[in-house]
């Protein structure tokens, strides 16, 4: 069973503390394309929780939307409000997370990263068993947010092994 009609992500919302700095951040190291902003959005009664599960005199001061290459749409807001914790989680907490980009040559990127003054985290990986063939790195955001690249220019064992079914 599947959603009925879902066809392929769409965007990948994320909050920042700082949309300037983001803005800087994703438009002049990772390229992305400046969409459009939207907001501010703030109620009166209890919209904000029952819609986005905030608190209800949380305040979405702007969002800015950003498109990454051919593909990935970034949704990024920033939020005030009266609950907001400002502690990013790590990968292994209950909601942790990383947006991962693909690149064509990994170690270029990388080294492109650390020329820019980003956080890379150790070297490239090399993936093993159902990701062989895919290498791998994070790096942080400035406001510590994880992102990875990725890449795997002749595929990886598992879509070799098992193509994908567009059925």
């Amino acid at each position: 069973m599947a959603i009925p009609g879902v066809r392929r992500l769409d965007h990948i919302g994320f909050t920042v503390p700082d949309l300037e700095q983001a803005s800087r951040f994703l438009v002049d190291v990772l390229g992305c394309e400046y969409l459009f902003p939207m907001g501010p959005f703030r109620d009166d009664g209890d919209w904000m929780r029952r819609h986005l599960n905030v608190h209800p005199r949380a305040v979405m001061e702007q969002l800015r939307f950003f498109r990454c290459g051919d593909q990935a749409v970034f949704e990024v807001f920033q939020y005030r409000a009266p609950d907001q914790n400002p502690v990013l989680p790590a990968n292994s907490d209950h909601g942790g997370h990383h947006v991962a980009l693909y690149v064509d040559d990994l170690d270029l990127a990388v080294k492109y990263l650390r020329e820019q003054g980003v956080t890379v985290l150790g070297e490239p990986t090399a993936s093993t068993g159902p990701g062989e063939g895919n290498r791998w790195i994070y790096f942080l955001a400035p406001w510590g947010m994880q992102f990875e690249l990725v890449s795997y220019p002749n595929g990886k064992a598992f879509f070799r092994d098992r193509p994908l079914d567009h059925h």
